[in-house]
């Protein structure tokens, strides 16, 4: 069995020799899949029923039962292994589009079970992959990698939505929606075979139920100081998840057009991804976050003057140029907490689940004040706007909070 330090070093070790890359296969064809259909799942559910209730509530539930999947399958990975838990994520989100095929025009009225597997599924492909990726990176390149990761993402960001935006727009009825919803159902299955070269990790001991609370119980944790910023990062991340896109349709009423702004969008991030996944370092991060949680609230500033198509691609660019300042050195700080020590490193799996609940408390909290504000609001009026300003700010408290913890030497 690999040690503790091994584990810390995974360059050091030629066992794990290409599974970088192969993650990263994976994890694209995954993002590939959700970059098809995904960002249209709420434009379909609206489309059946024009309710912005209706989404929250999708996104809610989708949100609770992913946070609720990654605390209980942290016993089953524990027992059975990483590669297990990747593959039934990858499953159930294939799963997840050929319900929505299969049900057609009455998705929307399946909405809320529809929601609560794409959150299991999301919970299971998230746990595995977060506790892989820190096993295969280290504190010196991480930074590089979540980078490379977040250019890929912005590559299929931004030729994904818009393929599905030009097959939506060119073909009659909901017909569209079929074929992309297929291509989606096709690209988890390549994920899942393409999984089978993933090593299987030996079982990690038994799984600690209670260990999130009885680390943030610890005085001495730094997770007490970092937990409250992930729950704020999660706020904000839980409504722009899935509001843009949507936001986009509601202004224009045309697919292509959602596509057009998540091609645009993404080819802002991946250049920005490109460019601080080679500039940032440790000790960097404190300057880069800051200027990113500024910067990311103020894209968010145009909206004031309207929630027309131009300020919504305003702050679409806004956010893929500046959200890298803030992700890469906020993921990787996190990550640096779970090789800071032998014990800690043991624990990654629960401490994989602490930051887990963290987010999902975050986007909860944010998806809970779309809903209030959508129950009595229509998306145009200044009150959305605002709204979407107050979450887009709140990680600038999060910086806040964790600005003295930043820039540290840690032993990894």
């Amino acid at each position: 069995m690999r040690s503790e330090q091994a584990l810390r070093h995974p360059s050091r070790m030629g066992a794990l020799r290409g599974q970088p890359l192969l993650l990263l296969a994976v994890l694209t064809m995954f993002n590939s899949a959700n970059a098809l259909s995904g960002v249209f799942i709420p434009v379909y559910l609206f489309k059946a029923q024009q309710s912005y209730v209706l989404i929250g509530w999708y996104s809610l539930l989708q949100y609770a039962a992913g946070g609720l999947t990654v605390w209980i399958a942290g016993a089953w990975v524990k027992k059975k292994g990483l590669v297990h838990s990747l593959r039934a994520g990858l499953a159930l989100s294939g799963i997840f589009y050929l319900c929505v095929l299969l049900l057609g025009i009455k998705a929307a009225a399946w909405a809320a079970p529809l929601g609560l597997l794409s959150g299991i599924a999301s919970g299971f492909f998230w746990l595995a992959y977060n506790v892989l990726y820190f096993e295969i990176t280290e504190k010196d390149n991480r930074d590089a990698y979540n980078g490379m990761a977040g250019m890929m993402a912005s590559a299929v960001g931004m030729a994904a939505p818009f393929l599905s935006g030009l097959i939506i727009g060119m073909s009659r009825g909901n017909s569209g929606y079929t074929i992309i919803f297929s291509l989606s159902l096709a690209l988890f299955t390549a994920a899942a075979w393409t999984s089978a070269g993933i090593r299987k990790r030996a079982p990690q001991g038994s799984y600690k139920w209670s260990f999130p609370v009885q680390e943030l119980r610890d005085c001495g944790s730094p997770w007490r100081v970092f937990s409250p910023a992930i729950v704020l990062q999660g706020v904000r991340d839980g409504v722009f998840l899935f509001v843009l896109g949507l936001a986009v349709y509601a202004a224009t009423g045309e697919e292509q057009k959602v596509g057009t702004f998540y091609l645009v969008s993404s080819l802002a991030a991946m250049a920005a991804f490109w460019i601080c996944g080679r500039w940032l370092k440790p000790s960097r991060r404190k300057t880069a976050m800051l200027a990113g949680t500024l910067l990311l609230a103020g894209a968010v500033a145009p909206l004031l003057g309207g929630m027309s198509y131009f300020n919504l691609m305003l702050l679409g660019i806004g956010t893929s140029l500046f959200a890298p300042l803030y992700m890469i050195p906020m993921t990787s700080s996190v990550f640096d907490l779970m090789g800071r020590n032998d014990e800690a490193v043991k624990n990654r799996v629960e401490l994989t689940v602490l930051r887990e609940a963290a987010l999902t408390l975050g986007r909860l909290a944010g998806t809970g004040a779309f809903l209030f504000i959508a129950a009595g609001t229509a998306a145009g009026e200044r009150s959305f706007a605002w709204l979407l300003l107050a979450l887009g700010s709140a990680p600038i408290a999060g910086w806040w909070w964790i600005r003295n913890k930043l820039n540290t030497k840690t032993k990894n």
